[in-house]
This record gives structure tokens, C-alpha cells and sequence, in this order.
């Protein structure tokens, strides 16, 4: 059981809170008042947007896999899936050209391109799949598609298919 501490505005996992206060803040000179002040601050403003971005792409999500339902016994036409991402605004027409300055970021995300990917910190799946995207996950991969069979039946997570999918991977 996750236990919790009050942090400003903020409930955290007391793991999270003592590793950012013992290791991560001690390295960088950031009080941890200081920190959580600003990481709440921060959640409060941007929250909203987030939760409006998740349930955006949670439609855009369901709109998606509807489609490769229905139109599974057709097979896969790259032409008319792309035209449907378009139509739900998945895709949108290429805009002209710009620039990126990468100053003062890290390496990882100035120069090797991949997603970056918004999760709940509360569910720590999400997270970790989130800091394994930009390689892909191999078992979510194939826990949310009917690779290994039929497609999921829940939304929760099922521990039997999850054991398949591990079976499947390792052979």
C-alpha cells in the first residue's frame, strides 16, 4: 500500500518524495520547499490543459481502434487509414517550416528524436511505459493488440494475458 505525505498542494507517494528530497534536489541545490512550491505551482496551471490533452487523446484513441475494428476483415489500406486519421484530426496538414533550439537540454531529447510522452504520475505503469517509449515496449505492444489472439476484453489490466504476453515475448 502506497503511503502518502502532503507536499504544498500535492499528495506524493512518500518514496517519490524521499528520493527527490535525498537524492535528486541535494545534487542540484534546489531546496526542497523551493521545489515542491514550483512543482505544485506548476501542476495547478498546467493541469487543466493536461487533463483536457488525456481526454483528447483518449477519443482520439477509441476513434483509432474502432477503425482497425471495423475495418479488419477488409485488410489494411494505408491510403483510407491515413484519410481517417486526417478526418478525426489525428493528422493535420503540414504546416510550414520552423526551427527548434535545443540550448540547455539534454542530449537524449536535443538530438536523438523521439516521443515524449504526458502520463498520470499517479499510475506508475504509465510512467515507466512513458520513460520506455522512446525505444517502444515490446509487451504493451502486444498486450493491447490481438497479436497474441483476441483483442483485450477489459480496460483494467488482466494478469493472464499479461503472463501470455511475457510468455510469448521470451519464446
Amino acid at each position: 500500500m502506497t503511503i502518502y505525505v502532503k507536499r504544498c498542494k500535492l499528495q506524493v507517494a512518500s518514496s517519490l518524495a524521499d528520493f527527490v528530497e535525498a537524492k535528486v534536489l541535494p545534487g542540484i541545490g534546489i531546496l526542497p520547499a523551493d521545489f515542491w512550491l514550483g512543482f505544485s505551482k506548476m501542476i495547478e496551471d498546467f493541469g487543466p490543459t493536461n487533463k483536457a490533452l488525456l481526454a483528447e487523446r483518449k477519443k482520439l484513441q477509441l476513434e483509432i481502434d474502432a477503425w482497425h475494428v471495423a475495418n479488419r476483415a477488409v485488410g489494411f489500406d494505408a491510403a483510407s487509414y491515413q484519410s481517417f486519421l486526417y478526418e478525426i484530426g489525428y493528422l493535420l496538414p503540414e504546416g510550414s517550416n520552423f526551427l527548434i533550439e535545443t540550448d540547455n537540454v539534454d542530449p537524449e531529447i536535443a538530438k536523438i528524436p523521439g516521443p515524449q510522452l504526458v502520463v498520470p504520475v499517479m499510475n506508475a505503469r504509465f510512467a515507466l511505459n512513458a520513460a520506455n517509449a522512446r525505444w517502444g515496449s515490446l509487451y504493451d505492444a502486444l498486450y493491447g493488440t490481438d497479436a497474441i489472439g483476441e483483442l483485450p476484453k477489459e480496460k483494467g489490466y488482466d494478469a493472464e494475458r499479461g503472463q501470455r504476453v511475457v510468455s510469448w515475448a521470451k519464446d
